[in-house]
């Protein structure tokens, strides 16, 4: 599971009453001025949000407490909320290749070209791009839920047609290798 990090920047009393309740919360709560946020290594701190009194323009992604007072529940309401949509954010978008798959969207791209995707092929990107040579026997099974048993035309119509898209739209013949132990993608 990845790791939530609260980081209570500049704002002493939040940090201390946060860290008194710490046990109860499903995240950790670090405290932070501008000299320790710079020591930080923020990507190696999985899911974090930054928490500040006030709006800082060196501060990236910052959740900024306006309304005061606020009651402790809304408060970790509010936190909550934040890592879910940063944890939404984060798992819709990522490296296939040289190109951006954005789950959310279904849609791939690459240099200011967009390409739209079937729910199926976006399916078949991430399997084939997670497990190198995949077999039609494992995308049958994993991706369409299908017995082996069943004829292997639907797996290989999906991919031909997924190629063919890609060459029209980025001219790349080469997305999806068939190789001798199944498919991989470049």
């Amino acid at each position: 599971m990845i790791s939530k990090n609260l980081i209570i920047y500049e704002y002493q009393t939040l940090f201390d009453i946060l860290n008194e309740i710490s046990e109860k919360l499903d995240f950790s709560v670090l405290k932070s001025n501008e000299k320790d946020l710079s020591l930080l290594k923020l990507d190696e701190l999985g899911n974090f949000i930054i928490i500040a009194k006030e709006n800082n323009k060196k501060l990236h992604n910052c959740l900024v407490l306006k309304e005061l007072p606020i009651k402790i529940e809304k408060l970790l309401e509010i936190i909550n909320i934040n890592f879910l949509k940063k944890n939404f954010i984060s798992q819709s978008s990522f490296k296939v290749g040289k190109y951006n798959l954005d789950l959310n969207s279904r849609e791939i791209s690459w240099k200011n070209k967009i390409l739209n995707l079937t729910e199926r092929e976006a399916n078949l990107i991430i399997f084939i791009n997670k497990k190198k040579n995949v077999s039609i026997d494992q995308l049958q099974k994993d991706v369409w839920g299908y017995v082996s048993e069943l004829e292997t035309h639907t797996v290989e119509t999906h991919i031909y047609r997924l190629r063919k898209k890609m060459k029209e739209y980025f001219d790349d013949e080469n997305f999806i290798k068939s190789e001798k132990n199944g498919y991989s993608i470049n």
